[in-house]
């Protein structure tokens, strides 16, 4: 630890939008978001712009989350964002004089929810977002595997395609059915507030059904293998309410195989992310 005053600049970068947030004790103090850039240049630009902002004297040190394999600082291969084989951590240590740490970005949100939300010593995060992330914690310890590359959960297969595709094709029906910039959060609203005609409200429902079902499958199967106390969903998903999430309980039973019940539940901590990216400077 780092005695009373602890401030951590700590980004939550993802393939559509980047946090960045000045952290003290754990709180967030300040918050800034932007899109994420295309292209690498800009996107460690636009990294160094939003540190530089928030730097000042009693920052102990940079965390950031970032959506791909991460070891010893380098990210390996993104599947969304331009950065493949980049040593981000020697990277910002040399721009800013600083201690920083870079990890997994849904394994920051996982560590988030073991320290501060579920509090739980084994357990998974799905973060569903532009892609799908993972994070497992094992015996009250954020699990990377032998290679450090572990817990890519949004890359099992169900039904013959890998998470993250099934989700990305999800997506793409929904902006096919309801339009550009709909979510499944709207879709969940809609159901429930009863604004839309019945047929588009058939499809609506048709949609997060096929969508909870097959995530029910793959948390199932997941399941089976780690036999964890709960499954915590994160991401953009995070506030689409009771409707989809019940869905989501329901297709979890309808696959499970152990004995044991286990309840899929809305993670605990607001930005997550951030909170996680902050918290990797206590890991080591």
């Amino acid at each position: 630890m780092f005695g009373n005053k602890r401030a951590v600049i700590a980004f939550d970068i993802g393939g559509t939008s980047i946090r960045c947030g000045l952290v003290l004790n754990n709180k967030i103090l300040k918050v800034v978001s932007c899109d994420t850039p295309k292209s690498r240049k800009l996107l460690l630009e636009k990294i160094c712009e939003l540190a530089g902002n928030f730097m000042r004297d009693d920052v102990v040190g940079i965390g950031v989350g970032f959506p791909a394999p991460v070891k010893d600082g380098v990210v390996k291969n993104p599947p969304n964002v331009d950065l493949k084989n980049f040593n981000l951590k020697k990277y910002l240590e040399k721009k800013f004089g600083k201690r920083v740490e870079v990890a997994n970005d849904v394994g920051c949100v996982a560590l988030a929810e073991l320290k501060m939300g579920i509090k739980r010593r084994n357990f998974f995060v799905i973060a569903l977002g532009t892609g799908i992330g993972g994070g497992v914690v094992i015996d009250g310890k954020l699990y990377r595997g032998a290679g450090g590359y572990g817990s890519e959960l949004g890359h099992i297969f169900v039904r013959g395609k890998d998470f993250e595709s099934l989700w990305k094709e999800t997506k793409r029906r929904i902006e096919k059915e309801f339009g550009k910039g709909v979510l499944v959060r709207d879709l969940t609203r809609e159901i429930r507030n009863k604004k839309l005609g019945i047929r588009k409200r058939e499809k609506a429902r048709e949609i997060l059904e096929e969508a909870a079902d097959y995530l029910g499958e793959g948390i199932a199967s997941i399941v089976s293998v780690l036999d964890s106390e709960v499954v915590v969903l994160g991401g953009g998903i995070r506030d689409s309410g009771k409707v989809f999430l019940e869905m989501v309980n329901k297709s979890v039973s309808k696959y499970s195989f152990l004995p044991t019940k286990i309840r899929v539940v809305w993670g605990k901590v607001d930005m997550g992310g951030v909170i996680g990216a902050s918290l990797l400077l206590d890991e080591k």
